[in-house]
């Protein structure tokens, strides 16, 4: 049985492409593997952003915790058995500013633990211990940014890459719906475009 974990961020909800597409394939993966799906609304559920009680909190002892850094640890927790528990990760991802929703780099700033996702090898290389996952990063954007003018202005897509293998993950399959905002027509390709992608993504994982 394969244990597929979604996690989506777009503000728009189910309504956001990147929670569209996301969701699409893993539950095309379900369907396909007979496995489970767990999944983590960032948007619907928003988990807070890291602070004194998180930070301060993971290097203290279990017993020197206060009950708000239990809470704080508790829930990076939560979130990183999550992500070990996982076979495979869907991940959406809405570019808002260039970049990745807030909401999602919160996850990431959970998880993203020094000696529980990632530790340092004796000549000082970082080195990821979340590995043997497969991730599909589902990323959509109004413009254009996989290529031309505005391919240097994607701030997403990279840094999303970029922490995934940080800590492990790797096997990373990009899906992108992007050139949503140049009118219905161009919405409508796009989207038949990335619909033929998720498919194709589907029929090599069968």
């Amino acid at each position: 049985m394969t244990n597929i974990l979604l996690v989506t961020s777009s503000p728009r909800g189910p309504e956001g492409l990147s929670t569209r597409f996301a969701t699409e394939i893993a539950e095309g993966l379900k369907a396909r593997t007979g496995g489970t799906v767990l999944a983590r609304d960032l948007t619907a559920k928003p988990i807070p952003h890291i602070g004194q009680a998180y930070i301060q909190g993971r290097v203290a002892t279990a017993e020197a915790r206060t009950a708000e850094q239990v809470e704080a640890v508790g829930l990076a927790q939560e979130l990183v058995d999550e992500v070990k528990a996982a076979d495979v990760i869907v991940l959406g991802s809405g570019m808002i500013n260039f970049g990745l929703p807030s909401q999602l780099k919160a996850w990431f700033d959970h998880i993203t633990w020094p000696r529980v996702t990632f530790g340092y090898s004796e000549a000082g290389r970082p080195q990821g211990l979340l590995t043997g996952k497969k991730v599909y990063l589902v990323t959509a954007s109004g413009g254009v940014f996989s290529e031309g003018e505005w391919a240097a202005f994607d701030f997403q897509t990279g840094y999303l890459r970029h922490l995934l293998g940080f800590i492990g993950l790797t096997d990373v399959e990009i899906v992108r719906v992007e050139g949503t905002v140049f009118g219905p027509d161009a919405a409508m390709a796009a989207i038949a475009a990335t619909e033929a992608q998720v498919q194709a993504v589907l029929e090599k994982a069968a």
